[in-house]
């Protein structure tokens, strides 16, 4: 195996700690003959718990060993994986030493176990290389990262010659990239050191599709269309969702990333905490060959945060452009943003029929900046109770009419008002109840 990983190039920097290289150093060690033949099955029952333990996290089934290798292909930044994920592959001459190392992994993946499992009297790595794993729920792990490395670790496996392997890669990193990136669709961020962020995958996503949304079909309509102008290269404009709570502004900008994953969206939620690190997230992302929707949840600000100054200058503005391949979504109930007080009129000018105000000019400014304002106005008790009826449709709900909106009615009353979250809480509450 060390043999092997002596002969990688442009794969060659997977770290001293990386589980290959350490089993790596086990098998060097073994067929030296000095290692203690004891110490040598503890060193090599580490390495298997932390691949048990990233299956675990990453829902890898069937061969771990194989699903393993994938992963470290789909994961390493290299200048081959960047230049695939913008270009494709090209008949340059970093070809030669791609398939390589491509050749390397291959014979990895297929790598004899025997001897080293005979002479120390172990079978963990027959065990991982034929295994099944715990059935689990789908909201235990990330379905994402599972569902790509299985998929494409099946078409490594089956490949039958380097070529074969080198075009599969490609066709992967062409089509989703490398790294997180592209293996999950929503990300968080996490500040490191001396001002870096790194990008924490959201395991856990809402499935939902702007067609589960009842209603607001002008709203879902601008929606599409400016993402879809985003992600063909055309012009777009950032956006701001406000209106009545519980009417589906978040949960309209969270449909987007299903229904775009596969045309390279992708979305990073921050908190208003987070606006300082806006500038750190952009230097990381703008050269990258994917679209990202900066997404901001309830954004709003009370008289003394200064935050949304951070983001006036992001948005538009600052010295440094806001990249072509990010946008900004933000939902909010306030349509200004900003809370404005009396004291904000108390710098009035006059000046005949033309009234100013600096303290309002800069706090409306920064809704001003969001190119597209698309409003959630709460439903009518009709459009309530038209929503009240597919949804128990939807969800196999059979109630007398009368009866159904009479419970609607009065759950309404003690919960938040007409909203689709209110008729979604009701239909839930239904579906808990005993059945009859």
């Amino acid at each position: 195996m060390y043999r092997e990983l002596a002969h990688l190039l442009l794969y060659s920097d997977l770290g001293r700690d990386e589980i290959l290289v350490r089993l790596s150093e086990i098998f060097r060690d073994w067929e030296g003959g000095a290692a203690d033949r004891d110490a040598l099955v503890g060193r090599i029952y580490a390495q298997i718990k932390r691949l048990l333990d990233l299956a675990t996290v990453c829902g890898f089934d069937e061969n771990l060993w194989q699903c393993y290798l994938t992963w470290l292909l789909m994961t390493n930044h290299n200048s081959f994986t960047q230049t695939c994920e913008r270009v494709g592959a090209s008949d340059g001459s970093v070809n030669h030493f791609a398939k390589s190392d491509f050749a390397v992994f291959r014979r990895l993946m297929d790598f004899d176990f025997g001897p080293i499992e005979r002479d120390l009297g172990i079978d963990c790595f027959s065990t991982v290389c034929q295994y099944r794993a715990i059935p689990k729920r789908e909201r235990m792990y990330n379905r994402d990262i599972s569902q790509q490395v299985g998929t494409l670790r099946r078409k490594l496996a089956s490949a039958r010659s380097a070529d074969e392997l080198f075009d599969r890669l490609t066709d992967y990193y062409r089509q989703y990239g490398y790294g997180v990136f592209a293996m999950s669709r929503a990300f968080r961020i996490r500040r490191e050191a001396e001002g870096a962020v790194s990008f924490l995958p959201i395991s856990n996503i809402d499935r939902v599709m702007l067609d589960d949304l009842l209603g607001y079909e002008y709203q879902k309509q601008e929606l599409r269309c400016n993402t879809e102008a985003f992600l063909t290269g055309k012009r777009a404009n950032n956006v701001l969702l406000y209106g009545d709570a519980g009417t589906g502004k978040s949960t309209s900008v969270k449909a987007l990333i299903n229904e775009y994953f596969d045309r390279g969206l992708r979305m990073i939620e921050i908190y208003k905490h987070q606006f300082g690190d806006l500038s750190a997230i952009l230097a990381q992302i703008k050269n990258r060959n994917y679209r990202f929707i900066i997404f901001i949840d309830d954004l709003s600000f009370e008289e003394n945060e200064v935050e949304y100054k951070f983001l006036k200058a992001v948005i538009e503005g600052g010295v440094e452009t806001r990249p072509d391949n990010v946008l900004i979504y933000a939902t909010s109930n306030r349509r200004h943003l900003i809370r404005e007080t009396w004291n904000d009129r108390t710098d009035m000018e006059h000046h005949g029929d033309i009234h100013r105000s600096d303290t309002m000019e800069e706090k409306l400014s920064l809704a001003s900046r969001f190119g597209v304002a698309i409003n959630f106005n709460a439903p009518t008790q009709k459009e309530y109770h038209e929503i009240v009826r597919m949804l128990a449709a939807r969800h196999g709900i059979a109630m007398d009419d009368d009866k159904l909106l009479a419970m609607a009615n009065t759950w309404e009353i003690r919960h938040s008002g007409f909203s689709g979250r209110t008729a979604q809480q009701f239909i839930q509450y239904l579906e808990g109840l005993p059945k009859e």
